[in-house]
Order: structure tokens, then sequence, then C-alpha cells
């Protein structure tokens, strides 16, 4: 394993970290058992970074469960886990999260402790208010943190003020061969190892469309490079090539992800993607950015929907559409709306109420791209159609 310094403490970082947002599941519940193989083997080849947090449901409790049946594991791991931003109206709420994350995760200290979806100044302003600071240096006296740090979904333009504002000791950001001008981007990379901080970085595949979600300009753009069965491998050299970044997130659910992973992260050094390489992210990025209309990383953050939509897997159906034809994207559409294993709700179900608006990390216009799935993917008639397919089926 390639490991990276972190500046602020002289901590060893393992250049992979393991984001364990999308652990294994089976029946809508997080599978122990395959999440605990998979964290074992993660750490025995090197990984040392584990990410989770409050609100990735379950996940805390999972890796509190996995060390409890490893004696020794927690010790040799870093844990970065944070705290709800958005559920914090007073100052006693902090302790409420912290001590809640500890006694999920079984644990008496977290190493890397994040201000979860920071998306703007402003709502740094509105923590700070709430005595923030006065409460992490009392933390770090109690060593139940040790150390500080954000994760970042805001504009470009308020990211530096944000490293400035406190004495951070780490930061989170979004990046990948096509978010180099989105969010804090290139400059907020940079700007932040100016600073001396450490960047952790997480969607390096922009939630799997830089891996099997390619569209086919971009899948012949990678083959004509000699590249076609690896643009996993080559999205995450791309971060890693940059050597600002110390920690490259990946949710990886099963064994091959995690041996593809570990091996590019034991070769990947810092340095620029060259000739055959370079043009075919060049040409990749083009491609990609013609066919994903939606910029929606499938994180879950605005489920559930009040009105039981699977927005996430509508704005995925709705991509494939362009990236891959608009009859595969009629049949995740379909396959999205839940009529095979319960009541069907569509794009149309939507009543605005604006409940997941706040909750994107990508600040979509969540209602108004509901409704341009419904005009491009939900032919006339198509709900009344599918509920009446099922109720036949179901005789």
């Amino acid at each position: 394993m390639q490991f990276r310094t972190d500046p602020k403490n002289g901590n060893e970082l393992s250049a992979l970290g393991f984001g364990c947002m999308r652990f294994p599941s089976s029946g809508g519940r997080i599978d122990i058992d395959a999440s605990e193989r998979l964290i074992v083997e993660a750490v025995e080849r090197g990984i040392n970074y584990l990410d989770t947090a409050y609100l990735y449901n379950g996940n805390e409790a999972a890796l509190g469960e996995i060390f409890a049946r490893n004696p020794g594991l927690r010790e040799r791991v870093y844990i970065a886990t944070k705290l709800p931003i958005a559920r914090c109206e007073a100052s006693g709420d902090f302790d409420t999260y912290l001590e809640r994350s500890l006694e999920r995760l079984r644990t008496d200290h977290v190493d890397y402790y994040l201000v979860h979806n920071v998306t703007s100044a402003s709502a740094w302003d509105r923590l700070s208010s709430l005595g923030f600071e006065d409460w992490v240096a009392e933390q770090k006296r109690s060593s139940r943190i040790a150390n500080i740090g954000f994760s970042y979904h805001g504009p470009k333009a308020d990211f530096p003020a944000l490293l400035d504002s406190f004495g951070w000791d780490f930061c989170q950001i979004q990046y990948n061969y096509m978010n180099e001008d989105y969010q804090a981007g290139t400059a907020g990379l940079m700007a932040a190892a100016e600073r001396g901080l450490p960047v952790i970085v997480m969607e390096p595949l922009l939630g799997g469309k830089l891996a099997g979600e390619l569209p086919a300009g971009a899948r012949r753009a990678l083959s004509d490079a000699g590249l076609s069965d690896d643009p996993v491998r080559l999205a995450l050299r791309w971060v890693w090539n940059h050597p600002e970044a110390t920690v490259v997130l990946s949710g990886m659910n099963t064994q091959d992800q995690l041996s593809q992973n570990i091996e590019t992260a034991e070769s990947a050094l810092p340095g620029p993607l060259e000739g055959a390489e370079a043009d075919a992210v060049e040409k990749a990025r083009e491609h990609i950015a013609q066919n994903y209309r939606i910029p929606c990383t499938g994180c879950g953050y605005c489920m559930p929907c009040p009105k039981g939509i699977n927005i996430p897997m509508c704005f995925a159906a709705y991509n494939t559409s362009f990236a891959h034809g608009w009859y595969q994207g009629m049949h995740q559409y379909i396959t999205a709306s839940g009529a095979m294993v319960g009541d069907a709700r569509f794009a149309s179900d939507c009543v605005k109420c604006g409940a997941c608006l706040e909750k994107c990390p990508q600040h979509i216009r969540i209602p108004s791209e509901l409704t341009s799935v419904k005009r491009r993917l939900q032919v006339p008639g198509l709900p009344a159609l599918v509920r009446l397919g099922v109720k036949l089926m179901s005789r």
C-alpha cells in the first residue's frame, strides 16, 4: 500500500481509504458478515483510513460490530465519522451526536471528525454561533476527537473563506476528472494544500459514473487508447496523480473492487497522466458531460421522499436514457418505480414539497429535475399500465 503523510500531525495514511457508506447489503439491511470480510482484508492489505458518518444508515453500528468481532482491529485504523450539522440546533446537540457515534462505533475517540456537508460560509457561521469552536477545544482536551475537519459541498467561491474560518486539521472534498471546476475543485485542492491541510477526496468515481456507467462514446475513447478494461484504474490514478490528495475514498462492496483498487493504489504515484491516458480522459470527459444531464451521485441524502419516489434511481434512469439509449432508460425507470416489489411511485408523484432540496450535496433542483424525468420517460398512461400489469401478475 502507498501511504501519504498527514502534514498536520505526521500520521501515515493509506492512499486508499475505505468509504463505508455503501457497505454490502442483503434484504435492505447491511450484510455484517460480508462487510466484515471486506474490512478485515482491507486492513490486512494496508488500508488504515475508514470513513463513515452518523447519517449513513447503520454504518457506524456495523463498523462497531466488526471491531467487536476482531479484537485489536480498531487500534490499526483511523476512524473518520461526521457530525450532522443540519440537525444541530443547540450546543448540546454536539455532545449528543458525538456520544451516539462513539457508542455505535464502540470506541472512546474519533481520529478524524468532520462537520458533515458544509454547503456555504453561512452554514459555518451558524455552527460557530452555537459555540462549536469552544466545544471542539474541549473534545480535543478530553481526547474524544483527535482531528477536526469538514466535508464540503458548496460553491467554489466560499471554500477559501471556510479554510480560513477556523483552525481546521483537514478537509474533505468531492474531486474527480469531471469535477475540476465543480464545488471546491482543483483550485480548492490547491488552496487546502497551500495551508498545510491534508485533503481527503470523496467521489473519485462520481458515484460509479466513471466506472461501469460510462456512455458509449467514452467507452470508445478508452478502447482507442487501449484502456477499455480499466476505467476505474484510470479515474483513481487521475486523482492520485495529484500529490495534494492525501487519501482517496472508495466505497468498495465486493472483493473484486477491493483487490482492484488496492492494486491500483500500490502503484499510483504522483505525476501527470501523459500520452494516450491523458487524451482518453479528455475525450471521455466530453462524452460524459454530453450524456449525464443530472449530476446525481446516488448518495441517497435526499431520501426518504415523503411520497415514496426513489429519487436517485429516477435520475440514474434519466441519465441512462441519454448514455445508453431511451429503451434502457425506460426499463430502469420502471424498476426505479418499485412496481415489481410493491406500490409503484413515479416522478409524476412529486408534489414539490421541497423536503429534498436542502439535503442534496450536489444542489440539484430535485423537483424540477423530476419533471424532466417525467417528460422524457413517463409515456402517457404508464403508471396505470404498470400498476395493472402488477395486479394481473399477482393473481
